[in-house]
């Protein structure tokens, strides 16, 4: 079986080393970090994205590569919009291929009451000018002709996209370096440096960097970093399996998600393959202190989330992870260079037999390489996308709940916005820090 593209064993692209002085500083090397930067850097600012493994080696590269607005929180439809827009002028922007298709998206209904709620979508999509229709069980060889599902219809976006993660990430990164932005990978940032509450700096592996403007963009590690500093948002971390099938015939040109299996269609020829409504949580300190506001998630969907005992060895939620360290210590970040979970083996076997059934049509399916990834969840399936009151000059945007890839772009700018003291395009009440103080009662969003 193949290894995954991007691994800690690929050779330094951005060596460094960090510059003495910045206008910004991002941490995280995600998509959302590296779009940050980028549209930082077209402020005609200098910008520093510090990535303590490898450019989009963790979640950013490791998602099925979805770029859909259908499903969306209604907070997040205008934002995906955009973003979409922006990845269709992708290519012409970055000057390369990321596989940006437009292929539709679907979700497979098992029962009347699941096309129901589906359904109960179709009044943000209108609202929002978004192709979303109801596809009858009779209907459904139209969207997808040689499917065998005992399905009672689907919901159906026409107009959602789809690309390639392990390709599009660094892509733009490349673009992003020509445009301005100082990448630095190998570079853990430790601490932040802070004088009267105010962000000064950043202290990292290989020294200090002056700046009054720090966005932590750090995915599954944005709460371990965030904690040591007093800063306290319940953002859990669940491992998700993926695999990729070796090229086969093109039965399905888009995306689809039924009650058992996730797939989309690849440029390389294959399908990309995920189990439906599954995640991993191994439980650890963050957990217990983030359960009570998971609850209603827990709640409606009980069988969604698997619980594991302990995490291995240096993840973010291990027992054993410091909380705590000096800013001459080697950090948490430094220990675990990228985080690299390994696949459910039993999923990886089911999701070939599941893309068999679905397409008999097809000869033997073989699953080429298979991987996990640490999507960053929040309580109410929406993310955090804020400045920091408490610490002037400290913008978050994390916790993106597997939805991140699609809508990177446009939050990139958004986030850039904010640390740059710009106001947001955006309305962006539903992502604030403090709802979770505030005694707010937090709404679900739609997670379909």
């Amino acid at each position: 079986m193949k290894s995954f593209p991007i691994s800690i064993n690929d050779p330094i692209k951005y060596p460094g080393p960090p510059p003495a002085q910045a206008d910004a500083v991002v941490i995280g090397g995600g998509i959302i970090g590296v779009m940050t930067g980028w549209e930082i850097a077209k402020q005609g600012l200098k910008v520093v994205v510090l990535e303590k493994g490898r450019i989009a080696a963790e979640q950013s590269s490791r998602n099925w590569g979805w770029v859909r607005v259908q499903g969306r929180d209604p907070a997040e439809i205008p934002i995906m919009q955009e973003s979409a827009t922006m990845w269709r002028d992708m290519n012409d922007a970055i000057g390369a291929e990321i596989g940006l298709r437009q292929g539709g998206v679907s979700f497979l209904a098992k029962t009347k009451e699941d096309l129901d709620r589906y359904a109960s979508w179709l009044p943000d999509a209108k609202a929002n000018g978004v192709d979303t229709r109801v596809v009858s069980k009779s209907s459904l060889t139209d969207v997808l002709p040689g499917a065998h599902g005992d399905w009672a219809g689907a919901l159906w976006t026409p107009g959602d996209l789809r690309a390639e993660p392990w390709t599009a990430v660094p892509a733009i990164a490349r673009a992003a370096t020509d445009a301005g932005v100082t990448f630095v990978e190998n570079c853990a940032a430790r601490l932040l440096d802070l004088e009267g509450g105010r962000v000064t700096g950043v202290v990292t592996e290989s020294g200090l960097i002056k700046t009054n403007s720090v966005v932590v963009a750090g995915g599954a590690w944005s709460s371990l970093f965030l904690r040591r500093h007093g800063v306290n948002i319940p953002q859990l971390s669940v491992r998700a399996t993926v695999s990729a099938t070796a090229p086969v015939d093109n039965v399905h040109n888009g995306a689809a998600v039924d009650h058992q299996l996730a797939f989309r269609r690849r440029q390389d020829g294959g399908y990309t393959l995920a189990p439906a409504g599954f995640h991993e949580l191994f439980v650890g300190p963050d957990a217990f202190r983030a359960l009570a506001k998971f609850a209603p998630q827990l709640v409606k969907d009980p069988l969604g989330t698997r619980l594991k005992a302990f995490a291995p060895k240096g993840f973010p939620d291990a027992w054993g992870t410091a909380r705590r360290w000096a800013a001459d210590k080697l950090s948490p970040f430094e220990k675990m260079r990228v985080l690299d979970p390994k696949p459910n083996a039993a999923k990886v076997r089911f999701m070939a037999r599941a893309f068999q059934e679905t397409y008999p049509g097809l000869d033997d399916v073989k699953i080429e390489t298979a991987w996990a990834g640490m999507i960053d969840t929040m309580p109410d399936i929406v993310p955090v996308v804020d400045r920091v009151e408490t610490i002037p000059g400290l913008t978050i945007s994390t916790g993106m709940c597997g939805h991140g890839f699609g809508i990177g772009p446009a939050f990139g700018r958004i986030t850039a916005q904010l640390a740059t003291g710009k106001t947001p395009s955006h309305d962006i009440t539903r992502f604030r820090l403090s709802r979770f103080s505030d005694g707010s009662k937090l709404v679900l969003g739609p997670n379909l």
